[in-house]
């Protein structure tokens, strides 16, 4: 007989939520950040619920599943957290806007994907803007791009809503600066 040593047993180590697929949460996160992605923000117009008090609010939030899907006619679409303060207002309010924002305009999207942030009419205060004529959403000064949109169509996707838009207006106010795009989890410029 041998003489071994007595070694207590180790606590499991904690395994990653694995799908059926066997792909696990962290893996796919992994993976998924290796993606470019274009930086926008999503804004619409909360209406007053009640038509004699004030007049609303304006919501905002940053994007990074945003894309082109059709030319003729022209939709777009955004991805939004199942549940998210702008899933539900856009399943009310089918009209909203996207400013596609340019690399001097990372303090405006880290503003917008603060989690517990105040509210959104103070972080709107210092940001130039123009409200929509067809949205009545607000379009940020300086942008890449505007496009004020109406919901075509809501489709449920795993714990996200995706959100297809008809464009009503597209412009492009700004031709001066790159993109801001994020990758490896950090906002990123082109170049």
């Amino acid at each position: 007989m041998l003489n071994t040593p007595l070694v207590a047993p180790s606590a499991p180590a904690p395994t990653p939520s694995v799908h059926a697929e066997g792909v696990s949460n962290d893996e796919f996160r992994a993976a998924m950040t290796r993606l470019a992605a274009g930086v926008v923000l999503v804004t619409a117009h909360e209406p007053a619920l009640d038509p004699d008090g004030p007049g609303g609010e304006d919501v905002g939030m940053t994007a990074t599943a945003f894309m082109s899907v059709s030319l003729d006619p022209p939709l777009v679409l955004v991805s939004l957290r199942e549940g998210s303060r702008m899933d539900d207002l856009l399943d009310e309010q089918p009209l909203w806007a996207v400013s596609v924002l340019s690399e001097s305009q990372r303090h405006v999207a880290g503003r917008f994907a603060m989690k517990g942030r105040i509210s959104d009419r103070l972080l709107f205060e210092d940001i130039p803007y123009v409200r929509g004529e067809a949205s009545g959403a607000l379009l940020v000064g300086g942008s890449l791009a505007t496009l004020e949109c109406r919901t075509e169509q809501r489709v449920p996707a795993g714990d996200h809503t995706l959100v297809i838009g008809r464009v009503l207006t597209a412009s492009v106010p700004s031709a001066d600066g790159g993109p801001l795009t994020y990758f490896k989890g950090r906002y990123r410029q082109l170049g």
